[in-house]
């Protein structure tokens, strides 16, 4: 190979597209969605405290992995 095809091989590879963060950031939003769903038709939810955390580390599990396909796309 050349190296002008090294290169051009190069830059396409180095392309960051944002489908990961459309996918990720489309998950967090339908999470955020969800629980506002369930929390306005239930009162009580969650029942437990355990459930609860559950959910805390569940959301920030969700926000962390779409910040991070945010800064890894570019």
């Amino acid at each position: 190979m050349s190296v002008t095809a090294l290169l051009v091989l190069a830059a396409e590879e180095a392309e960051h597209t944002p489908i990961a963060f459309y996918v990720g950031g489309g998950i967090l939003a339908g999470w955020g969605v969800l629980l506002a769903a369930v929390g306005l038709a239930r009162p009580d939810f969650p029942e437990s405290d355990g459930t609860a955390k559950g959910l805390y580390g569940l959301s920030a599990l969700l926000v962390i992995a779409a910040a991070a396909t945010a800064i890894l796309s570019g």
